[in-house]
């Protein structure tokens, strides 16, 4: 069996696939890949399918070795990926040679980018999903980031092994976004028109301490509720809460399941991909849009990544 050999592990690099959705009611967050538009194509640049694991790095990238040789690509952030010294374009299938090593450094774009290898990373499955939970050390590899010196199984390819590329426009097309499109929240009503003008107005940061679990922000602070927090109740994906501090912390692959805060609204589903390419100190805004235009982001993103024009 192929194996990836881990001789610098990075930052914070992960074993990631889609993901687990629909645990919550048990308390299980969904994790996945943060930019799973990323990991997407990455799969099918490899010819695999689109469900298959792959290596989420996480601002500063890895060493690796390929002992038997591989399919590769590498999508998401700009990571300077070299390969035996020569430069590694993203977004492109690249065939790696036995013994040949990729060296990854210091993002120049973007919070993560994307190793994906014909075959999936090969893990046991916990909950229909091998992608790595942190908070609960689930899950990918071992439950937990990548050490120096792991051993990584390479499961077997099917795809083709010509080379292919992702079509520029629709790279264009999805590109990850500084303005959030936002659907409001179920406390919505609990805000007065100040506060909602507060949130919409203004030009937040993202907090050093933002992580998996969410993004914290910085920014113009504002009541959060009249009453306070609010009594528990389930949460979603891109949920944007507001803490007693009048803060807003958009909820992550990794979040909790069940919340205190008032949500003031929900980021759409179009645009979760580009959250995970926020890195500190990023500033974004938020804009409004009603559920009709959220759908429609969607299914358009959906036929964009299903067209067969997207692979040339």
């Amino acid at each position: 069996m192929s194996v990836i050999e881990v001789k610098a592990p990075g930052l914070l690099t992960t074993v990631q696939d889609l993901g687990r959705p629909g645990f919550g009611p048990i308390g299980v967050s969904p994790s996945g890949a943060a930019d799973l538009v990323a990991l997407r194509l990455g799969n099918r640049l490899v010819g695999n399918p689109e469900s298959l694991a792959g290596l989420e790095m996480t601002l500063l990238g890895g060493t690796f070795v390929f002992p038997k040789g591989a399919v590769i690509a590498l999508t998401g952030a700009d990571f300077a990926a070299e390969l035996d010294g020569i430069p590694v374009p993203l977004w492109i299938s690249v065939e790696v040679g036995p013994r040949q090593t990729l060296r990854t450094g210091a993002t120049r774009s973007g919070a993560r980018c994307y190793l994906c290898v014909a075959g999936g990373i090969a893990e046991k499955p916990f909950l229909g999903s091998v992608s790595t939970h942190l908070l609960s050390g689930l899950g990918g590899h071992q439950g937990r980031a990548l050490r120096k010196g792991d051993v990584l199984k390479i499961g077997n390819a099917n795809g083709p092994s010509s080379k292919r590329t992702i079509a520029a426009s629709a790279l264009q097309h999805l590109q990850p976004r500084k303005v959030l499109r936002v659907t409001p929240g179920p406390q919505r009503e609990a805000f007065p028109d100040a506060a909602l003008k507060v949130f919409y107005g203004s030009t937040y940061r993202v907090a050093e301490e933002s992580n998996r679990m969410g993004l914290r922000l910085e920014g113009p602070p504002f009541p959060a509720v009249a009453d306070g927090e609010m009594l528990t109740e389930g949460v979603s994906l891109g949920a944007v809460q507001i803490t007693p501090a009048g803060l807003p912390i958009i909820l992550f692959v990794e979040q909790q399941t069940t919340g205190g805060y008032a949500k003031i609204a929900n980021v759409v589903s179009a645009d979760l991909s580009s959250l995970g390419q926020l890195r500190p100190r990023d500033e974004i805004r938020f804009e409004p849009v009603d559920w009709e235009s959220a759908r429609a982001l969607l299914l358009e993103q959906e036929t964009l990544l299903a067209s067969a024009d997207l692979i040339v």
